[in-house]
């Protein structure tokens, strides 16, 4: 019996009038002009974290709108699924085009570089006031804060730290590691 081979994004050029009719699943991001088709879907300790932190952003910021992989419009021709992304209104189209208030990728093996690399410095770009990176492999999730067009760490969560606050949107949000990424 063969293993399944897996492997990153397959990288496809269009315009992106051809990625806006792209269907729902696989799931695709925009790069200059190429299409990144996710064809490794998450596993199951990606979703469980997404749904997790979700919950909890959506508890916290009532007055806001929390989304999964919803399109996200960003400067130099990028369109980007953040894993969660936290809105202060409901955008027009299915494509957010303002700054969301925070953006927040799960880590996996296949996206660790794209999400602390380049979707960092192009979320930064962009005037997004929080990135959160979570990583249920690590077991941590670090709150990176957008000040003067700089990240700064405002919180870490890890194994010997697993709870702290965060402000966002002016609203203090207590945070657990063991409820987000439960053994």
């Amino acid at each position: 019996m063969s293993t399944p081979v897996e492997a990153g994004p397959l990288r496809v050029p269009m315009s992106l009038d051809d990625y806006l009719q792209l269907p729902e699943r696989p799931r695709a991001e925009w790069v200059d002009g190429v299409a990144l088709i996710m064809n490794t879907p998450p596993g199951f300790a990606h979703g469980h974290a997404t749904i997790r932190l979700g919950a909890r952003l959506l508890r916290a910021l009532p007055d806001h709108r929390v989304a999964t992989e919803a399109m996200l419009m960003l400067p130099r021709n990028r369109v980007r699924l953040p894993d969660l992304m936290v809105v202060s209104q409901a955008p027009e189209t299915d494509i957010v085009v303002d700054p969301p208030v925070l953006v927040v990728e799960v880590l996996s093996r296949w996206t660790r570089s794209e999400d602390m690399i380049r979707k960092s410095v192009e979320y930064r770009e962009a005037g997004i006031s929080q990135y959160w990176l979570m990583d249920p492999q690590l077991r941590s999730l670090e709150v990176l804060v957008n000040v003067d067009d700089v990240w700064e760490t405002a919180l870490l969560l890890d194994e010997q730290h697993p709870t702290g606050r965060v402000e966002v949107a002016g609203v203090p949000i207590s945070l657990d590691l063991t409820e987000l990424l439960p053994n």
